[in-house]
This record gives structure tokens, sequence and C-alpha cells, in this order.
């Protein structure tokens, strides 16, 4: 479930807070964007929660969850994503699909791309999770 690790040698300012997480959420879609997909939105929020990006791999609509821990101390960043958010995730997915009907006949996953710090000052070790909630 948890694929490798990859690394992004981009620059990572640490800071407090939403800021931290607002930087994690950009360098993971410029690093998705890399690996191929597509931007089409992001931070979409409703009542039921809120999607970190949109992406499109090829025709396939992918919900991506973006997750960092600086330490794995209480478990790594994608383990936090239990079973109570995954089904937040998938709440606010239909409610997406709802609002925007032209995407509503695509294929869709929910992916889970979690970051860490890497070994290197100012680095990103990513573990991208496809197709995270199947069993």
């Amino acid at each position: 479930m948890f694929g490798r690790w990859l690394t992004d040698n981009g620059t990572h300012t640490q800071t407090r807070g939403h800021a931290t997480g607002a930087q994690i959420e950009q360098r993971a879609c410029q690093w998705l964007e890399q690996q191929g997909l597509d931007y089409i939105e992001s931070n979409y929020r409703c009542r039921v929660g809120e999607i970190d990006l949109v992406m499109l791999d090829q025709q396939q609509l992918v919900f991506v969850e973006v997750r960092y821990r600086k330490q794995n101390s209480f478990g790594s960043a994608a383990e936090s994503v239990d079973w109570r958010k995954q089904k937040k995730l998938q709440k606010t997915a239909a409610h997406y699909l709802v609002h925007r009907p032209k995407h509503i006949k695509r294929a869709c996953r929910f992916d889970v791309l979690a970051a860490q710090p890497g070994k290197q000052y100012n680095t990103l070790r990513w573990c991208w999770i496809k197709d995270a909630f199947t069993d």
C-alpha cells in the first residue's frame, strides 16, 4: 500500500501551521505534473470536507489527499489517512462531481501523496499511493 519513496529536490522553507501545508500541496501538485498528471483544481471545499488536489491522469479523474509528517513517531503521513478520512473524501468527491458535471462520467480514483523531509537539506521524499482506497 505504501509504494516507494521518491525524492524531490525543490526547496522547502520551514514555517509554522497553514503555510507549510499550502507549500507542501503546491510542491505536491508540481511533482504530480512532472509525473504526467494535469492540474484541474486545488482545495475544493464543501460542508462535508476538502479535497487537496483534483488532477487528471489521462482520462481518469484523480482526487489527491496530500499528507506531510516531519517525523513518523505517531505513524507515517500515509497511515494518517484512516477509514474516517477516506469516507469523508469519498463524500466530498461525490459533492464535487455533482457540482462539476463535466467530470461526472469520468472514471475516478483516490490517491494519497505523502511527504516527509529528505535526507538532504531542503528536499522531500514522496510516497505516491495510487488508487489508495481499494482493498
